[in-house]
């Protein structure tokens, strides 16, 4: 059974990437939403994120992250099997067109439910996400996320409206080699110096903040990130 769901999935990526109807089948539009379609049927019609709170909302996000974290699972920085079968036969120009698509769109943000936690680790979330913890050399989430934690162009995400169960797996992730990226490695430095209650507080604390009027990612350059991030040029 994993071996043919496997079959399936580059069968339908490559089906999604060059289009092949048969003559005697209705014609398929050669668009790129029509193309998208493996990619929407986790992360939304229009990248508003899947309802399951692990599938990320990819909606507004700069295009330089999304183009990003796509090399990052060809090149086997990120594990994810889906993701790492569904890009594998894509070019690099066709992944920032896709990018660039979902970096444009404007849709709604999702509220997702966020399990029971204390007043006291909502605290110390809220503490980590604005002023970090200096003894520890974890930088707040909003000196690199910007002060409102849309992101920061090109290349930083934005983590308003993201679910508890995409964020704490993420920064999970970083502390097991599941996910990395360009070297040196900052969200890898930072997850490994935070504890488990650390992780669930900040998960916690981000999921439940309301979303900003301007969800629009901070212009490039108007934050200077605390850590060497390879991704920055760093």
């Amino acid at each position: 059974m994993r071996r043919l769901l496997r079959r399936l999935l580059v069968a339908a990526v490559v089906f999604c990437a060059v289009p092949a109807p048969a003559a005697d089948s209705p014609a398929v539009p050669d668009t790129l939403a029509q193309r998208i379609a493996a990619c929407t049927s986790c992360h939304g019609e229009r990248g508003e994120g899947g309802d399951n709170g692990f599938n990320p909302r990819l909606a507004g996000k700069p295009a330089g992250y999304l183009h990003r974290q796509m090399q990052d699972f060809q090149r086997g920085l990120r594990h994810y099997e889906i993701m790492e079968y569904m890009v594998a036969p894509l070019t690099d120009a066709y992944m920032r067109e896709i990018a660039e698509y979902f970096a444009g769109q404007e849709v709604p943000y999702a509220r997702h439910p966020v399990p029971a936690t204390s007043a006291a680790a909502m605290a110390r979330g809220e503490e980590l996400a604005t002023r970090g913890d200096a003894k520890r050399g974890v930088p707040a989430c909003m000196a690199c996320h910007g002060p409102n934690l849309t992101g920061v162009q090109p290349d930083i995400p934005g983590l308003v409206g993201l679910p508890y169960d995409y964020i704490s797996a993420q920064i999970g992730a970083w502390r097991t080699d599941t996910r990395s990226t360009v070297a040196p490695d900052c969200m890898a430095t930072i997850a490994n110096r935070l504890t488990d209650a650390d992780i669930s507080a900040v998960s916690a604390w981000l999921a439940q903040r309301p979303v900003p009027d301007n969800t629009h990612p901070e212009p490039a350059g108007s934050v200077k990130p605390p850590l060497r991030c390879g991704v920055l040029g760093g």
